[in-house]
């Protein structure tokens, strides 16, 4: 089983529209990142990335565990589906227990 190990003090969220909302670059070093969001919304994250409705889109107030593949800083952007609303990310480390 793989527990999840939050990096506390690291979390980020921005607001966002029918025009994405990007957060500030998280520092690399982590292999996941929890995102969630207060309304429906499309999502994507990497290097320097601006979400469309081309990206994965997840409901709202539903968790979403998302892997990390760069060493590199990255960021989460959302972009609303129907509603403007806060998208929330929290980086995390995964753990063998």
């Amino acid at each position: 089983m793989e527990v999840l190990n939050p990096k506390y003090d690291a979390s980020k969220s921005v607001a966002y529209t029918g025009t994405a909302g990007t957060t500030a670059a998280f520092t690399p070093g982590v292999n996941a990142v929890m995102v969630w969001a207060t309304t429906d919304c499309y999502v994507k994250v990497g290097e320097s990335v601006t979400a469309t409705s081309d990206d994965l889109a997840i409901p709202a107030f539903t968790p979403v565990l998302i892997r990390i593949t760069t060493q590199n800083p990255y960021v989460v952007s959302a972009i609303q589906i129907s509603a403007s609303g806060t998208v929330y990310a929290n980086p995390m480390n995964g753990a063998t227990a």
